[in-house]
Parts: C-alpha cells; sequence; structure tokens
C-alpha cells in the first residue's frame, strides 16, 4: 500500500478499536463525556473512510477509465487499434445525432477527427469566430442545430469515468451506453410452473411466467462551469482537462440526487420514490419494493435494534444477496456502529482496513449516499440490495458544449449537455429498512 494509505488504514484501525472500548463502557452507564468521546471517534472514522476512498478512486482511475472505453468501444491494446476504435465511436455518435435530426451524414477519417479536435480546442478557448478555414470545416459535422457541437469520444470516456468515481449509485449498478434515446427490455416477473411427472404419465400444461417490458427514457442534464477569458489565453491549460473535472463533479452530484429520489419527470427515476410494501416476494404487485419496518418512529428499535438489519438480510433472495450492498446516510452509520450482535456481542460494523476493502455490515459492503432521505418517521432511509441487478443507469453516447462569454462580462461560461436515464427492473433485488412501526 502507499504509505499515505497505510497510514489511513492504521488510524482508521485505531480509531475503531478505541471506540468500541469506548461504546462498551458507554452500554453500561450513561455518561456525557464518553458519548463527546465516541462522537468525535465517529467523525474520525467518517473522515479516514473518505480519504481512503479518494486515494483508492485516484489508484484505479486509469484502470477504471481503460475497462470503460473498452466497454465504449475504444479500447485496444496498441495506439493504432484505439485511434481506429475512437474513430469509429465517435462517428457512431455523429449517426445517432443525424439520425435524430433527420439527416444525411458523412463517417470522418483519422484525419477528419485530428482537425476536429482542433478545431474543438480552438472553439473553448476562443470561440467558433477564431476558426480557420479547415476547422470550420471540420466543425460542421459536429454541430447541432440546437447549439454547440459534439464533444470526443475520448473526453467523453474521460467524463464520464470520473462520474463513476463520484457517483455512489452509477458506481453499483448496471450501465448500458446506447446510442438511441430510450433503453427497452423484457422483466422476467416470475418463474416458470414446473411439475413431477413419471416416464409415461400424461403431462399437464404448465403455468408460463408473465413477462413485462420496460422503457428507460434518457433525459438530458447539464453542467454550466465557468472561467475566465484570460485563463483560457493561456496555452498552458489544458482547458480540456478542467471541462472534464468541472463538469463531472456537477454531473455526479445530480445524479446521485436523481438516482435516490429523481421523480423520473425530465430525469432518471430514484429507487426511493417506489412504492414500498411489508409483503414478501410473491405476495407483492410489481413495480412495489418491499420494506422492513424497525418498529420505531424515526429511528431502530429500542431492544435489540440490530434485529431489523438480520431480518433484511435473510428477506433477500439467495439469487440475489451474494452480490449486495448497504446505501444509507452518515448519520444512520453513526448509529449502525454502537450495534452488536446479541449472541455473539461482535460489532456489526467493520471498517475496511486494506486498500480496496470497504467498510462492512454483516459482511456486506456499505456505500454512503448522503442523498438517501434524512431519518425521519417512516423514512427509507437506508435500502439493501444488489443494485447490479436491481436498478439500471443509461448513457445517451455523445456529450456536446456550448460556450457562452455573452452573459457574464469577462468569463466564458460552457453549458456541457448530456443524457442520462435510470430506473429500477427487478423489485425482488432491492429492500429498504423502513424506520417506522
Amino acid at each position: 500500500m502507499p504509505p499515505e494509505m497505510t497510514e489511513i488504514v492504521d488510524g482508521l484501525g485505531r480509531a475503531f478499536e478505541e471506540f468500541k472500548k469506548s461504546n462498551d463502557v458507554a452500554l453500561k452507564k450513561h455518561d456525557v463525556v464518553l458519548e463527546e468521546k465516541l462522537r468525535k471517534l465517529d467523525e474520525t472514522m467518517d473522515r479516514l473512510e473518505d480519504q481512503k476512498a479518494q486515494i483508492e478512486a485516484e489508484a484505479k482511475r486509469a484502470d477504471e477509465l481503460e475497462k470503460r472505453l473498452n466497454r465504449m468501444g475504444l479500447g485496444g491494446a496498441g495506439g493504432e487499434d484505439k485511434a481506429a476504435a475512437e474513430l469509429k465511436t465517435f462517428n457512431a455518435m455523429l449517426g445517432a445525432q443525424a439520425a435524430e435530426q433527420k439527416r444525411a451524414f458523412a463517417a470522418l477519417d483519422h484525419d477528419g477527427l485530428r482537425a476536429y479536435k482542433a478545431g474543438l480546442d480552438t472553439f473553448l478557448r476562443k470561440g467558433r469566430d477564431a476558426f480557420f478555414d479547415g476547422e470550420r470545416k471540420a466543425m460542421s459535422v459536429g454541430a447541432d442545430p440546437d447549439g454547440g457541437y459534439l464533444v470526443p469520444a475520448d473526453m467523453t470516456g474521460r467524463i464520464i469515468t470520473r462520474v463513476f468515481d463520484l457517483s455512489p449509485i452509477r458506481a453499483i449498478s448496471a450501465v448500458q451506453a446506447i446510442s438511441a434515446d430510450a433503453l427497452e427490455g423484457l422483466a422476467d416477473y416470475d418463474e416458470a410452473g414446473f411439475a413431477w411427472v413419471g416416464e409415461t404419465e400424461a403431462r399437464a400444461e404448465t403455468t408460463t411466467p408473465n413477462l413485462g417490458k420496460y422503457r428507460i427514457q434518457a433525459e438530458e442534464m447539464y453542467a454550466y462551469p465557468r472561467t475566465t477569458r484570460k485563463l483560457l489565453d493561456d496555452a498552458v491549460v489544458d482547458v480540456g482537462a478542467w471541462l472534464e473535472g468541472k463538469a463531472a463533479e456537477r454531473f455526479a452530484r445530480a445524479e446521485g440526487q436523481s438516482f435516490v429520489a429523481g421523480n423520473g419527470i425530465a430525469r432518471p427515476r430514484g429507487f426511493t420514490t417506489y412504492p414500498t410494501a411489508a409483503t414478501a416476494d410473491g405476495s407483492r404487485a410489481w413495480g412495489t419494493l418491499e420494506h422492513i419496518n424497525t418498529t420505531a418512529s424515526g429511528a431502530f428499535g429500542a431492544s435489540n435494534p440490530a434485529d431489523v438489519l438480520i431480518v433484511v438480510v435473510e428477506a433477500m433472495k439467495d439469487g440475489y444477496r451474494d452480490g449486495c450492498t448497504w446505501v444509507t446516510r452518515r448519520s444512520v452509520i453513526s448509529l449502525i456502529r454502537k450495534m452488536k450482535e446479541a449472541t455473539t456481542n461482535a460489532y456489526l460494523w467493520q471498517p475496511g482496513l486494506a486498500q480496496g476493502q470497504p467498510p462492512t455490515l454483516l459482511g456486506f459492503p456499505v456505500v454512503k449516499a448522503e442523498d438517501m432521505p434524512a431519518l425521519a418517521a417512516g423514512s427509507l432511509s437506508m435500502a439493501f440490495g444488489n443494485f447490479g441487478v436491481a436498478y439500471q443507469v443509461v448513457d445517451r453516447l455523445g456529450l456536446r458544449v456550448i460556450r457562452d462569454e455573452i452573459t457574464q462580462p469577462g468569463f466564458v461560461k460552457f453549458h456541457v449537455f448530456r443524457r442520462v436515464g435510470g430506473a429500477v427492473v427487478q423489485f425482488e433485488a432491492l429492500k429498504f429498512v423502513r424506520f417506522g412501526s
């Protein structure tokens, strides 16, 4: 491990051991000073976990970028293969845009793509009025009648990769890139019937599983970073990298909120917005998620508070359980860190004390998502699910950018647009802890 990672992991381990010792005493007697110590240790663990996660994200970014480029068709062992794949993907983006606008287009060759990239750099720095004739012609293929230009596929891939690192729900969900405006698929609602039969016995017809169709629309979202004209004039500054970082941070924040709580109107539908019921799989209408009550309003139950967590895990079907993750807020994690298993007296929550190892609860990874509902009466502040099966994220191929140096003198703003969707597609692979009775 890198030295800074070793220091963070060691500090996290020490803080957790001190937290357990203090909490063991606090469980036997109420002490204001002890409670304050626990609060500070809890904050320390949160801070160290965040630092650990940031270093891990930076360490794996190159690897994740390569994987995502491969999924987008931009991978390849050699530079020549990668260039060919990038050209193919960008032409696919151009084709999708042309089809949407009901117009013809001519595919670019390698020289055309290089000219387009050079023209985009000129556009970002100085605007379209600075194009020379060759750049103006090259940029015309990626121009959008509604304004702006398509962003080259390699930059698009880097932005998506950074969003992946920053957006907690995207990182654990199924992700599909599409060239159409929506993803459609079939949902298998139940299982086919069967019966035992002897070799020569008559065979009656069995039940047929119900299949439903889902459609996830790719909705438009945008980032609107700004910078000074002086910065753009500085040839040393990598304008593309600056724009990638700013756009990715804004997209990740917007996605995090929408994938959790989006209403599905001109944005993804968040998984907390679906109806829920305290009924088991097979007894609920499709489209309804299961919740298990804590028995206390806005809190865990007073006696054996950890029981509800064990019930949730046991309620998940075996076929989904191995890939499950807990998703909740920091405030809920602070409560869980104090919980013990009744028979073994072991703490349910464990910190990740190795690089790449997340904190766990009952042996399952824990993801912090501050967009989850705050603790309140009847709140769905904690989820447990196999998000790779339950929640589908859809990315529409292609980003476009519009340059604005008019609305704020001295500054240049960039409208960066992309299209993304999200919805629950398997309602048995996701369950909630409901903080109510």
